[in-house]
């Protein structure tokens, strides 16, 4: 069974999020070993200045960092990174099935996003779209796409 990890900076403090969550970690236990990692924001004042906030970016990078395995194939969220549709998503995790390590992590930042370098060190960049959202909503969005991606490879109707 493929090993699934998310990394994500930020605790999901309402109870819709944590619900929405909680449903797509139940569909998903029959795909895949799958672990949320959270991890906590890095305080700021109200008006951060840009070196406060990619301190602060750096600082969350290096506990993301210490959460991601050795020899994973790591995703990072970014609206710079590039869009895939759901299908392309369900291949790029059949493909890593058959990869000697088929552990993939997706890592989403808190509401400044992710460190620069962290990015770069990624194997992949996926954008959600070029809108921006909210990095909780973001994370149900992820896990949704996760769940459709296991389906589209069984060929199940919920992907029409």
């Amino acid at each position: 069974m493929q090993s699934v990890t998310i990394v994500c900076v930020g605790k999901l403090k309402e109870k819709f999020w944590q619900e929405a969550v909680a449903e797509y970690v139940k569909r998903l236990s029959g795909y895949c070993k799958l672990e949320i990692a959270e991890l906590p924001e890095e305080k700021l004042p109200k008006s951060p200045s840009s070196a406060q906030i990619q301190a602060a970016l750096a600082k969350e990078a290096g506990m993301i960092r210490a959460k991601i395995p050795a020899g994973a194939y790591t995703v990072a969220l970014c609206i710079e990174g590039k869009e895939r549709s759901s299908e392309a998503l369900a291949a790029m995790l059949q493909t890593q099935t058959m990869q000697a390590d088929p552990r993939v992590v997706f890592l989403i930042g808190g509401s400044y996003g992710l460190d620069a370098g962290l990015k770069r060190e990624c194997r992949e960049r996926l954008s959600m779209s070029p809108m921006t959202f909210p990095h909780h909503l973001a994370r149900v969005m992820l896990l949704e796409q996760i769940y459709r991606a296991y389906k589209i490879q069984e060929g199940s109707e919920y992907h029409k």
